[in-house]
Parts: structure tokens; C-alpha cells; sequence
């Protein structure tokens, strides 16, 4: 059975972006959180890593069909946590080097080729290539988790991101605001991980990368946690009140003893011996059910109630 951020990326990568624009943020956040720079025998590439096969399906597309770029197989490797094969590529030559840097991921000069990192604002500058950022670096390093769809459960709404380096984590969060999405960074590791736990958030992600049928999915969970959430608010309230009401009865019952062991029953007025004489003989009953069997109000009811109390008191009933 596939996980939820198995869910998101085959629902996410069953379309390709039109824009030759979008393609370039697709890929080259795709390579921050999943890929690295290589170096084969003086020539320049990239290596990627996954272990979802429509993602490397995906990326695989775009790499031939807008840059005549192939990716070659170089490993694969059992992962114990996931259980499943993480699949190594690697593309490197000439082309590839030349797409790294219109990737904003390496430059050269007179030195020579040297790594950059951050997000140019070059591969973001609309609001399609922002979307497809998002979309690539969910596909490199991202997961999401929900709660379990049953009365109580560990696992919370989550979802992350996860980058080789800070600065360009840094840079995501900041690509994040520009659709008013909030999220926090912190370090794990050797890597920068982009993370929120709020589900309303999470729906505004999945808004951004059009999946449609995760974003359904997280609805339908939130809409039974809040119910059960609520019944059980219900319940408990429902358990405090009677824990109430009892504590009340037992006091009643003990002050009108009190009362009664010292002088008497007979000593009260009518509407108060009335009261207490209804209570001894139920002492379970709520006030609401005294009332109407004593025809009295409640708040009548009550008032009578605590002089019975106060009287006790002052006889030394504690």
C-alpha cells in the first residue's frame, strides 16, 4: 500500500510542464535535495538518487525531451527503512555541464567551475516556475505524513523538506512566502530540512503543486479527526459534568446528616426540610430532577440548597 507522499509525487508527476522555464526549476531543485555535482575524469555532471520510479520516470522525461539530456543507471541499493531500491543515475559531459549552469548550480571563470548555492532569482521569476520549484524539491527530498484514520493516533500532519545545504533551504522558505506559506528550517545533520505541521499550511502546499487528490485525502482526514476530536470533547465534558454533579450530592447528603444528627431534621422550615428530605430520598438524582419533583425552580432550588449548606457549616460539617 502506498504511503501518502508516495501518493503526492505519482499524482504530481503525471504531468509535465509545458514552459521550458518551468522545466529548468523543476530539475534543478530536483538535484538540491536529491542530486549532487560530478566530476568523471575532468568532465563535469550531476548524480541523482531515488527510490520512486514515476519520479525518475519524470525527471528522466524531462531531461530528454527538453535538453537531449539521458540518464545512465549507475547503482542500485536496498534501502532497509523504506524497503525499497534507491536508484543511482548519472548524467555527465559536456551537455550536462552546460545545463548546470543554466541550473544556477555551478559557474565557471578563469579559475575554473565552482559550486553555487541559493536560488537565482533568474529560475523563479514567475509564479509557474515557482510552483514548479516547489514541485521538484518535493520530489528530491520531500515527505508528508497524516494522522492515522482511527480514534487515537501517534503520528501527527507533517511535512518536509529536505536540502544539502542551508543557504538554499533558506532561499525555499523564502520562495514559500511568496505564497503566503510559513514554514520553519532547521538543521539535521549535515543537511537543512524545510518543515510545517500544520495541516492548514500543508493544504496550501498541496494547493501550490496541484495535487489534487492528496489535497481530497488530507480533507477527508481532517474532517474525521475533528469529529472524533469533537465527540471526545463532548465525552469529556459530559464525564467532568457528572463528576460534578456527584461531588455536589455527596455534599448535600453529608451536610443534611450533619444537620440531622445534631438538631435535627424537625429544626428546619418546611422549604428547607422539603429540600432535604428529597435528597435523602434520592441521593443520586440530579438537581434538575429535584426541582421538578418539588414543582420548585432550579435557581429556587439551588438558593434553598445552600442555606441547607451554610447551615451545616456552621454546625461544623466540613
Amino acid at each position: 500500500m502506498q504511503n501518502f507522499t508516495e501518493e503526492i509525487k505519482n499524482e504530481i508527476t503525471e504531468k509535465i510542464p509545458e514552459p521550458r522555464c518551468c522545466k529548468l526549476a523543476v530539475i534543478s531543485a530536483f538535484i538540491r535535495t536529491s542530486g549532487s555535482v560530478v566530476s568523471r575524469n575532468g568532465n563535469f555532471g550531476f548524480e541523482i538518487i531515488t527510490e520512486n520510479e514515476s519520479t525518475a520516470e519524470y525527471i528522466s522525461d524531462i531531461l530528454e525531451s527538453a535538453f537531449n539530456l539521458h540518464l545512465t543507471v549507475t547503482g542500485a541499493k536496498f534501502d532497509v527503512m523504506s524497503g525499497k531500491d534507491k536508484l543511482t543515475f548519472e548524467c555527465v559531459g559536456e551537455d550536462a555541464k552546460r545545463l548546470l549552469k543554466e541550473l544556477c548550480i555551478i559557474k565557471e571563470d578563469a579559475e575554473g567551475v565552482y559550486l553555487t548555492f541559493g536560488i537565482d532569482e533568474k529560475l523563479v521569476k514567475n509564479d509557474c516556475c515557482k510552483s514548479s520549484y516547489i514541485t521538484g524539491a518535493f520530489l528530491g527530498g520531500g515527505s508528508c505524513t497524516l494522522p492515522e484514520e482511527g480514534v487515537y493516533s501517534r503520528t501527527g500532519y507533517h511535512f518536509e523538506i529536505v536540502f544539502s545545504n542551508k543557504i538554499t533551504a533558506g532561499d525555499f522558505c523564502a520562495l514559500l512566502c511568496d505564497f503566503e506559506i510559513l514554514a520553519k528550517l532547521v538543521t539535521r545533520k549535515d543537511s537543512a530540512v524545510v518543515y510545517v505541521k500544520s495541516k492548514e499550511v500543508i493544504s496550501d502546499i498541496l494547493h501550490v503543486v496541484s495535487a489534487v487528490s492528496g489535497l481530497d485525502r488530507l480533507n477527508k482526514i481532517v474532517e474525521l479527526k475533528d469529529r472524533t476530536n469533537n465527540a471526545n470533547r463532548v465525552n469529556n465534558c459530559s464525564v467532568s459534568n457528572i463528576d460534578k454533579c456527584l461531588t455536589a450530592s455527596v455534599n448535600q447528603v453529608r451536610a443534611i446528616e450533619t444537620i440531622a444528627v445534631t438538631i435535627g431534621l424537625q429544626s428546619l422550615d418546611k422549604m428547607l426540610f422539603d429540600v432535604a428530605e428529597a435528597r435523602l430520598a434520592d441521593k443520586n438524582a440530579s438537581m434538575q430532577e429535584l426541582s421538578e419533583r418539588l414543582s420548585l425552580s432550579k435557581s429556587c432550588l439551588n438558593h434553598r440548597m445552600r442555606k441547607i449548606l451554610e447551615l451545616a457549616k456552621s454546625l461544623g460539617n466540613d
